[in-house]
């Protein structure tokens, strides 16, 4: 098999995973090598540079060969289609060459699980010490690791990253069993938290040893799938909430699962609305940099988001006692838990008060939404609109989204296809 079959068949294999954000890394370029991950700060997996630039990277499995039968991925052992892998050699010769030609500035690099475990990570390990070591190639790397593997395979790997992940996948140890009866709990979670400890163990070492090597940058991920197994946005949300406190984890990206397989009993028949995907990843936002804890946003008794409204808007019709706000003298946490009003331009609300009291029409150039935040706050006694009736803002907001939408299925990356039924 050519070289340019094995690009098609792998890249292909690798598309669903969508972990692959490079944001947080500051890998410089040293001695005259190739790459510079630094020189994009704002992240290289298709995303926009600051001066306007598409930066990306080459996203590809080592091998689609797999011994797991996990019901919800395209490369489970059971399916029939086209099967490769690259050889190391090869793999980093197309990742250099790529990299000349100017088609990517990084490399994430997955596989399915031959042999085993172990003999698989190694294999992705020698991939990035021979870009590292010999070709000298300083751009982004991100790694997934192969749960199973063996601690020591794992640390090396974290030498030579950007970034790590381990996808945890289901949110809840009953679906794993079920959907992919390969892979256990403690095999996934064993991992995350020797990534974890490792990357604060190297942090403390950096603190007293002046050339300590950089350990994996741009932290660790990990990825679940929304809409494969029953469980609710509240179980969802919960694991991320303990992950992110648990194991030192920088961020979980979700995935509104696509039938890709089209058996087994245990698959839910019909993908989620993409809007549910939206709604989690607005409640992960909450969670990271709002300081909401996951029971203020749901628990066991509402344990869905609301396809309507975002979550802090929800949140603030269920809270309506501490509303409004006086935009004058709100603290940061208030205002950053006030609908309309993010980090951004909570801050600018703070640096522009040191200069004099606020106007109304000062909110919409410090960047506040005023269709939002108009009915939870207020501007020297003054508010645009009013409180009194929750349920009929509750309304009122809800209508200005795309009723339409909601009924949408997840739209296919690579079919053209109607966007609602």
């Amino acid at each position: 098999m050519d070289i340019l079959e094995k690009i098609r068949i792998l890249a292909t294999a690798a598309r669903y995973d969508a972990s692959c954000a490079s944001s947080g890394s500051r890998r410089r370029n040293e001695n005259k090598g190739l790459g510079n991950a630094a020189a994009a700060p704002m992240g290289i997996c298709h995303s926009w540079a600051a001066d306007g630039r598409c930066v990306s990277l080459l996203k590809v499995l080592f091998s689609n060969h797999c011994l797991y039968d996990c019901a919800y991925c395209v490369n489970r052992r059971s399916n029939d289609l086209p099967r490769a892998s690259f050889t190391v050699q090869e793999l980093v010769d197309l990742t250099i060459g790529f990299y000349r030609r100017n088609y990517i500035e990084g490399l994430f690099l997955s596989s399915g699980v031959f042999v085993s475990p172990d003999a698989t990570m190694e294999a992705l390990l020698q991939v990035v010490k021979k870009l590292r070591r010999e070709e000298r190639f300083n751009g982004y790397i991100h790694l997934k690791v192969i749960p199973g593997a063996s601690p020591e395979l794992i640390h090396e790997a974290g030498l030579y990253t950007d970034r790590l992940s381990v996808n945890i996948e289901m949110a809840s140890e009953q679906a794993l069993k079920r959907l992919a009866p390969g892979k256990t709990k403690q095999a996934i979670l064993a991992p995350m938290t020797f990534i974890g400890d490792s990357i604060l163990a190297h942090r403390e070492e950096a603190v007293h040893l002046r050339h300590s090597p950089p350990y994996i940058p741009a932290g660790q991920s990990t990825q679940m799938i929304v809409g494969a197994s029953p469980e609710s946005d509240f179980q969802i949300i919960r694991l991320a909430e303990q992950l992110y406190r648990r194991v030192n984890l920088r961020r979980v990206y979700y995935s509104a699962y696509i039938p890709v397989n089209h058996r087994g009993s245990s698959l839910i028949p019909e993908p989620p609305p993409y809007l549910r995907e939206h709604r989690i990843y607005q409640a992960d936002w909450l969670i990271r940099f709002y300081g909401f804890r996951v029971e203020e946003i749901l628990d066991e008794e509402r344990s869905f988001l609301s396809l309507d409204l975002d979550p802090k808007t929800e949140w603030a019709l269920r809270n309506p006692e501490r509303f409004p706000v006086e935009i004058n003298r709100a603290d940061f946490e208030t205002l950053l838990r006030t609908p309309g009003i993010g980090r951004t331009s909570a801050q600018r609300i703070l640096a522009a008060r040191r200069h004099g009291r606020l106007q109304l029409d000062d909110l919409h150039r410090l960047g506040v939404v005023m269709k939002r935040a108009g009915f939870f706050l207020t501007c020297q006694g003054r508010s645009p609109a009013r409180l009194d009736d929750v349920e009929a803002v509750r309304r009122m907001l809800s209508r200005g989204g795309r009723h339409q939408d909601y009924g949408c299925r997840q739209l296919s990356l690579f079919q053209s296809e109607a966007i609602c039924r």
